[in-house]
């Protein structure tokens, strides 16, 4: 049980193989899953996916195995991406699992869980009860469950197409760069019938990821795609992280647009085509999210950060998109679940209809200056953030997440992480000069 509580964090599991993540233990996770799904949904079949990492083909294995075990059925849907493997569970109505573990290093492997229809599966939404129930061997069913396989990548290119009006795109210059992951795979499919010149840095399926880390969030891993759209003059910049479900853009001056930047951009494009629609947004994105919303006749609505909140609050005001500073980006029509592929496709739709360059079209949105994400190892995260809390009494706060401190012309919000005894600062101010006094005068209240 110790390495199981390791392995299973607040959405999916993950560690390093195979110290942490082997073959048994994923044996016993694809049982103790089939079990949960069965007893829950009435799930008689469970999906199961892989990215590119040499160890996924024995994981699957394993897991699928497990499943079999316990009577399920697998349908193996091979390689994909996770926002695929989540487009299978809501096509084929099951439950799914996806291996991967993201943008970490090619050493770890893990485990994405959704129910049908994409529902998420997180700690406080059954992943404890497949923890609990993965310390024993699966008990055999009945019969075995037998195993199947399916390949869905040609629909799921046709359905993320369907969010935008094909018509009205002109032919682009993208250059994407899939960091030898599984970017490289359903981007080109993507992409494939529309009016568009793509170029795939490093499109080879590698989960040594030879060239860089898959993690686009680190600014260092975007430097051969803006190296690249600046010698080609392309007109943007695609980069995606490991398991493709994240994508962060470039502009055709290789300036980067924040994952906040970019839910504003589609948040914004949606309601044009669903006006009155409410946008949900985590409270770490800009706040000019919520003001744009509203002046384009959206209702906006905070969250919590993290996608099974995001999601369960989409699901309660039937939002028709929400998004997160770190790049996912969630569709009602897309089961609530995330995609970047779809995000690049409904920017890339705006970018035409308004017949400007990208570093033209962000200007309007871009109305403050964020500091990005900054982490502060403390010995007590709690007690620093009931510090800091008093120190701004006379501010508007909150604490739906952490702490948020609202000044009027700047807020900041303060967070415990999950896993370290760290905290994580974002803060947003008029300027950028203005950011840097006042992220001194915060991280002073607790250096």
């Amino acid at each position: 049980m110790f390495v199981l509580d390791a392995i299973f964090k607040a959405y999916d599991v993950r560690g390093v193989y195979p110290d942490e993540i082997d073959a048994d233990r994923c044996r016993r996770i694809g049982g103790s899953f089939a079990r949960w799904v069965a007893e829950r949904d009435g799930a008689t079949r469970v999906l199961v996916g892989r990215d590119m990492r040499p160890s996924g083909v024995e994981l699957v294995d394993a897991f699928a195995d497990g499943v079999q075990t316990v009577g399920l059925d697998v349908v193996d849907l091979g390689l994909v991406s996770t926002d695929l493997a989540y487009f299978a569970a809501g096509r084929l109505g099951a439950p799914a699992a996806m291996f991967t573990a993201s943008h970490n290093p090619a050493r770890y492997n893990g485990i994405k869980f959704c129910r049908s229809a994409a529902r998420p599966v997180g700690s406080d939404s059954g992943l404890a009860d497949v923890r609990d129930g993965a310390a024993s061997d699966p008990v055999p069913g009945a019969t075995r469950g037998a195993r199947t396989s399916v390949d869905l990548l040609g629909d799921y290119a046709t359905h993320v197409r369907s969010f935008v009006d094909v018509g009205v795109l002109r032919p682009l210059r993208i250059v994407a760069d899939t960091a030898n992951g599984m970017g490289g795979l359903v981007v080109p499919a993507v992409f494939a019938d529309l009016p568009v010149e793509l170029e795939v840095l490093y499109p080879e399926l590698d989960g040594t990821f030879p060239n860089h880390p898959a993690d686009p969030i680190q600014p260092e891993n975007l430097r051969d795609l803006q190296a690249r759209v600046l010698e080609t003059g392309a007109d943007v910049g695609l980069a995606f992280d490991g398991d493709a479900d994240r994508v962060f853009l470039v502009d055709e001056h290789a300036e980067p647009l924040s994952g906040s930047l970019t839910t504003t951009i589609v948040a914004a494009g949606l309601l044009d085509r669903h006006p009155g629609s409410t946008i949900v947004h985590n409270l770490i994105c800009s706040k000019a999210l919520p003001e744009i919303v509203r002046e384009r006749g959206g209702v906006p609505v905070r969250t919590r950060v993290g996608h099974s909140f995001v999601k369960a609050v989409m699901a309660e005001t039937d939002a028709l998109f929400g998004g997160e500073h770190s790049a996912h980006y969630y569709f009602r029509d897309n089961w609530r679940a995330d995609s970047g592929c779809i995000a690049a496709v409904v920017v890339l739709e705006q970018l035409c209809r308004a017949g400007v360059p990208l570093s033209e079209l962000r200007r309007p949105f871009e109305r403050y200056a964020a500091s990005g994400e900054i982490n502060t190892e403390v010995a007590d995260p709690a007690a620093v953030i009931d510090w800091v809390a008093a120190a701004y009494a006379s501010a508007d706060q909150d604490r739906l997440d952490g702490l948020t401190v609202d000044c009027g012309s700047w807020w900041f919000n303060l967070r415990p992480s999950n896993t370290e005894p760290l905290l994580r600062l974002n803060l947003e101010a008029p300027t950028v000069a203005e950011v840097a006094d006042r992220v001194a005068e915060v991280r002073a209240r607790f250096a």
